[in-house]
């Protein structure tokens, strides 16, 4: 099987060798397609995606997969859900997923990921667990993590309209999603990953693996540390989109607003 990754990349110099290295650096009987999208980056972030490329085209780089195909581009995009979509349309993975230039893979995910789908053909998406980590890859936020490892564990869509647990990094589709479900709402900033897990759940039930896939960064200039209050209400909007009982939304409301409050003790 071939897995497309998907990098959307701006300014992250700091976290992108280590981005890179998860992906390239996964072992098991597959392919990886590695597509990085710099959204033409100012800091150092370009130099650093060329220097992986030479080092996988001159086979410095331990390669441990079946084969890896390196592919990037920078310029100015029209914004992070933007350039994944860009990068889906050149996909040509049997698997596909996206990965942020602060985030990265565990260790032996991508065979976990591969074994999962090909025991069970008929599915079409599969997500799993998610560490949170802060700008020096030390575990933080338990609490919250295991919160959504509870809901995960027990999904269901009327869940999910509850509340948002899928962990993004962790998430992986085959590209039939896209014809049944669309590509990712450029129209939204905070919210376009939630959104299209509703559309997909809509349709499909994930596989649901119990294991640690990736990690998921929180730093000072990430999403997740300056706009988490603003993220939950666009929540609350978009679940207005795909859900009509007002006692779904009225617990959407009530446990965004407890999470809230829990962030900002922690914070």
């Amino acid at each position: 099987m071939k897995i497309t990754i998907i990098t959307p990349s701006y300014n992250q110099a700091h976290f992108l060798p280590k981005t890179i290295e998860s992906v390239i650096s996964q072992e098991g009987n597959f392919e990886i397609e590695y597509i990085i999208a710099d959204g033409g980056s100012t800091d150092n972030s370009v130099e650093i995606i060329k220097k992986y490329d030479r080092l996988i085209k001159d086979k410095i780089y331990p390669i441990k997969c079946n084969n890896i195909t390196y592919v990037w581009l920078s310029r100015k995009d029209k914004g992070q859900a933007a350039a994944i979509n860009q990068g889906i349309l050149k996909a040509s993975g049997d698997i596909i997923a996206y990965l942020n230039s602060d985030d990265v893979y565990c260790a032996g995910t991508f065979g976990k990921v591969v074994e999962a789908f090909q025991t069970n053909r008929k599915r079409v998406w599969l997500t799993g667990y998610c560490r949170i980590i802060d700008e020096k890859g030390i575990t933080i936020q338990k609490l919250i993590t295991y919160y959504k490892n509870l809901w995960l564990r027990h999904y269901s869509y009327n869940k999910l309209c509850t509340t948002n647990f899928i962990a993004q990094p962790a998430t992986f589709w085959r590209p039939l999603i896209h014809k049944k479900a669309g590509y990712f709402d450029e129209g939204l900033y905070y919210t376009f990953d939630y959104d299209f897990w509703l559309r997909t759940g809509k349709k499909f039930d994930p596989i649901v693996i119990k294991n640690y896939l990736a990690n998921f960064r929180i730093h000072s200039q990430s999403k997740g540390c300056q706009g988490y209050e603003r993220q939950f209400d666009d929540d609350l909007d978009i679940i207005n989109r795909y859900s009509h009982n007002k006692y779904t939304r009225a617990l959407h409301w009530l446990n965004n607003t407890l999470i809230k409050v829990v962030y900002k003790i922690i914070k």
